[in-house]
């Protein structure tokens, strides 16, 4: 099944790297999308409880669903994250 979240902390093309990378290594996701503009993460997932997966997976990264929790920790997290995609690319 198709989704999209909308995400906080998001801030450039490194924190997209790192989402991407992140999601698409977890089973039952697939043709993750991450769309700046937006704040916005697209992908299929196989199952309700990989929806669920993803959540965590991303507030884990720093980046919370919006209306959750954006604690200082999930930010500094989310900068942590961010340089991370920026090296990897």
């Amino acid at each position: 099944m198709e989704n999209t979240l909308k995400i906080q902390n998001l801030k450039c093309g490194g924190c997209a790297n790192t989402i991407i990378t992140q999601l698409s290594k977890l089973d039952g996701i697939s043709e993750v999308q991450v769309n700046n503009d937006t704040d916005e993460v697209s992908f299929i997932a196989s199952s309700e409880n990989d929806l669920e997966t993803v959540k965590n997976k991303l507030s884990q990264l720093g980046y919370p669903i919006d209306g959750d929790a954006n604690s200082l920790p999930k930010k500094a997290k989310s900068f942590v994250s961010c340089a991370v995609g920026r090296m990897t690319k």
